[in-house]
């Protein structure tokens, strides 16, 4: 394995991160803030409980879902994309550099920048409201592998992408509303029994749901499916990922 080729990626990504700080950070955190003073002042004086636990608290998880899901994409999806239309891609491809290296430094980077922001907004969150966290370890479990998931299918719309603006239909018009419908800021419970069992068909409840798990002990569907649907998501995207440098798809031509 290349150490230096995954470390020269992987900081390369880190870098530009870190030079659009206001953009990478300030942005996603400053639009949590006014979820938290919409949803969770407006319509928490409403709704106080969901649970056993106060809303404001209640959407603590799903609103980290949010950014870390959409950032995760964004990251992944745009350090790809930019050395295709640089042309730079080639400079990468003829290097002694591996395929899996190279996944590894753009999705290792892009993972890290969505782990970073979550935390953030871990800590913002406090500042609004008083929760708990009765599974640590689950927490980051369910943190990280969110993140690695889908940085990898980020990177696979940056690889697909052909223009700046598929960079985006994707995340504002599927990944955006599914996480609003996966119950983000609600318990999928407090749906009709038809919209229950439809929205088992959303992957994004899985996420969510143990995510706030880790949090407060209460989850819409199980844990332990919760970690399966996760793997397996992870899984297809490793092997989409498998094929599209086998096959050269976008990549080589």
């Amino acid at each position: 394995m290349n150490i230096y080729a995954i470390r020269a990626i992987y900081q390369f990504e880190l870098a530009r991160f870190f030079r659009t700080l206001f953009q990478s950070i300030a942005s996603p955190v400053i639009s949590t803030s006014l979820y938290f003073i919409v949803f969770g002042s407006a319509i928490g004086s409403r709704m106080t409980e969901i649970d056993g636990t106060s809303y404001g608290a209640f959407i603590v998880p799903g609103l980290i879902m949010l950014s870390v899901l959409t950032e995760s994409i964004s990251n992944a999806s745009f350090g790809i994309y930019m050395p295709k239309y640089s042309g730079t891609i080639y400079e990468v491809l003829s290097a002694p550099v591996s395929p899996f290296e190279i996944v590894t430094g753009y999705v290792g980077a892009a993972a890290t920048k969505s782990i970073i922001l979550g935390a953030i907004i871990l800590a913002t969150a406090r500042l609004f409201v008083d929760f708990t966290i009765l599974h640590p370890l689950w927490m980051a479990i369910f943190l990280i592998l969110t993140s690695l998931t889908f940085s990898l299918f980020g990177f696979i719309i940056g690889i697909w992408a052909d223009g700046f603006e598929k960079l985006q239909i994707i995340p504002m018009m599927i990944i955006t509303p599914l996480t609003f419908l996966g119950g983000s800021f609600y318990s999928i419970h407090m749906l009709p029994p038809f919209w229950q069992k439809l929205t088992l068909f959303n992957p994004i409840v899985y996420l969510v749901s143990g995510f706030r798990w880790s949090f407060y002990g209460v989850s819409d569907v199980g844990v332990t499916l919760s970690l399966t649907m996760i793997s397996f998501f992870l899984c297809l995207c490793l092997l989409t990922v498998w094929l599209l440098f086998k096959t050269g798809y976008k990549i080589k031509n």
